[in-house]
Parts: structure tokens; C-alpha cells; sequence
């Protein structure tokens, strides 16, 4: 059986500037993104697209999603199997290629989760449910690019 669920978001933008040249237009990259009965997101383009560097942009929000699916469908794979996560990290990367004309696409995710579990007997299982979490992840199964996951564990 399948479940469907349908998620929602509002995108909001205004023009807050009258170009100097009206024969080349710059429109500000910033606006908000409203989730219903979640606070605004204020968001621009990345710096090296004439966004604001202060805010948050789509690139930063794509990587985050696949971050934190990770590290959920983690955790889950990980109670399934009886091992206790004390901690977990990650400070995943991922690489955007633009073409000359303007278009691009990420090519590659990785991802460098560090996790501490409790029993040094169940390191390896730990290091192993990695592949088994990305094969649950939804943000991973909707990515037409690579995730690579460089993990590692310790016990404390």
C-alpha cells in the first residue's frame, strides 16, 4: 500500500528596487517562504548568484533536507536494530555545476556522518546501516545525483 502525503510552501517576493538601468534589471534574489503554522524562512540566491550571503538559499536548504532525512531514516534503521546512538554529526558538502548558460545541477552530495554508540560490539552493524538508511531516506530517493556517505563511529 502506499501513502501519499502532500506538503506545502508559499514563495513571496516583491520589487523593492527601481533599476538604475531599466535596460539591465537586477531583481533582488530575497523572499520568504511560508510553511503554514511554521515560522517565515527568509531566503535569497547564494553570494556567487547575487543573493544575500545572510540568508538562507536553495542550495543550503536542498543539502540540509538530505542531511537531516539521513540522520532520521539513521536513527530509525539503527533503533530497528537495537544499537543506542549516543550522539550524531555530520558536515556534509555537496557540488553544484553550472553550465555557460545559466543552468546547473548538483553532481554530488557527501556526507560525513560521525555517530557514538554505546557497545563497541556493534560498530560495525552501525557503520553497515548507513547504506540501509540512504536506501530509506526520501530526500536521498528523490535526488538525481549521488550521496556518498563517509562515516565513522566510536563508542563513548
Amino acid at each position: 500500500m502506499i501513502f501519499k502525503h502532500i506538503f506545502k510552501a508559499e514563495a513571496n517576493w516583491t520589487s523593492k528596487q527601481t533599476p538604475a538601468n531599466p535596460s539591465k534589471r537586477f531583481y533582488s534574489k530575497s523572499h520568504k517562504i511560508q510553511i503554514e503554522g511554521k515560522p517565515v524562512l527568509d531566503v535569497s540566491a547564494a553570494k556567487a548568484f547575487k543573493g544575500d550571503p545572510s540568508l538562507y538559499n536553495p542550495e543550503d536548504l536542498l543539502l540540509s533536507s538530505l542531511v537531516s532525512c539521513h540522520m532520521m531514516s539513521y536513527l530509525y534503521v539503527c533503533s530497528q536494530n537495537g544499537i543506542e546512538v549516543l550522539e550524531y554529526s555530520d558536515n556534509a558538502e555537496a557540488t553544484l555545476e553550472v553550465n555557460q548558460d545559466g543552468s546547473g545541477r548538483f553532481v554530488e552530495a557527501r556526507l560525513y556522518p560521525k555517530v557514538k554508540i554505546s557497545n563497541s560490539d556493534q560498530i560495525e552493524l552501525a557503520l553497515e546501516l548507513h547504506q540501509k538508511a540512504n536506501q530509506l531516506c526520501f530526500i536521498a530517493n528523490s535526488c538525481n545525483f549521488s550521496v556518498v556517505h563517509e562515516a565513522s563511529c566510536e563508542v563513548i
